[in-house]
């Protein structure tokens, strides 16, 4: 026996006072290619490279830090480089510096 669930429950009485209309074929096309499109936009892609050990070896341990797979904490920050989202803290730090000498110069 097929139970359904209450989502299911709802779409199906929803149908059946008439709240769906039938799209067109064309309208359901163009809404496919669409989200297929988003899809393949959003696919991550498999890289190979190579990276000096010390650097992997602390990268790995940042994810820990962080409770990531290295491979996510490596493409975070490669997403944060190319969208001009990565921070630099040592630059941030010696504005912070900057900021409470001519703070205290006025």
């Amino acid at each position: 026996m097929n139970r359904l669930s209450d989502d299911e429950k709802t779409i199906l009485r929803d149908l059946e006072r008439g709240q769906y209309r039938q799209t067109s074929k064309a309208k359901k096309d163009a809404y496919t290619r669409l989200a297929k499109e988003h899809v393949k936009k959003m696919k991550a892609e498999r890289i190979n490279i190579r990276i000096n050990e010390a650097d992997l070896q602390t990268l790995k341990e940042k994810a820990v830090e962080e409770g990531l797979p290295y491979q996510t904490l490596i493409a975070s920050i490669l997403h944060k480089y190319v969208s001009g989202t990565l921070i630099d803290l040592r630059i941030m730090r010696r504005l912070s510096e900057f900021k409470k000498v001519f703070k205290g110069s006025v």
